[in-house]
């Protein structure tokens, strides 16, 4: 498997931050037909970290920690659609969950997705939702004691 990458805002250079952006994309707002403003701002926050996987030198997997005070938030999940299967989201979300350590952690899943999201401690924190006309379900993954 590729090397899971990492960086802040400041250190994506603009090729990687296009094709970062374009693979959420691709996935949330055409694959998933759910048109959203995909570029919230969060993104450009100091403390937000970018972590991914390419293949020949293109971003396949992608995920977002975001910190809310005291609270890590993962967020938009993605992997391309010709790469699924191979584990990559999963490495992420291990790699997510590592570097955030003992600190709890939340997200919003996918409905569809929660007992995914149960492999790496996370549970149903919340009533389910819809989010830009797709159902999620809050989660929360507490520190270990």
């Amino acid at each position: 498997m590729s090397e899971i990458r990492t960086a802040t805002f400041a250190e994506l250079d603009t090729r990687t931050a296009y094709l970062l952006w374009k693979l959420r994309g691709d996935v949330f707002v055409v694959e998933q037909e759910c048109p959203y403003p995909e570029l919230d701002g969060r993104d450009m926050e100091p403390a937000t970290l970018h972590m991914w996987i390419e293949e020949h030198e293109v971003p396949v997997a992608y995920l977002r920690i975001l910190e809310d005070g005291d609270i890590a938030r993962i967020g938009r999940v993605v992997c391309n659609a010709g790469y699924r299967g191979k584990g990559y989201p999963t490495a992420l979300m291990n790699a997510a969950v590592e570097r955030i350590g003992s600190r709890m952690s939340t997200l919003d899943a996918q409905s569809y997705l929660t007992h995914w999201y149960e492999r790496f401690g996370y549970r149903a924190s919340g009533a389910e939702f819809l989010e830009d006309g797709i159902p999620h379900i809050p989660m929360l993954r507490q520190p270990a004691s």
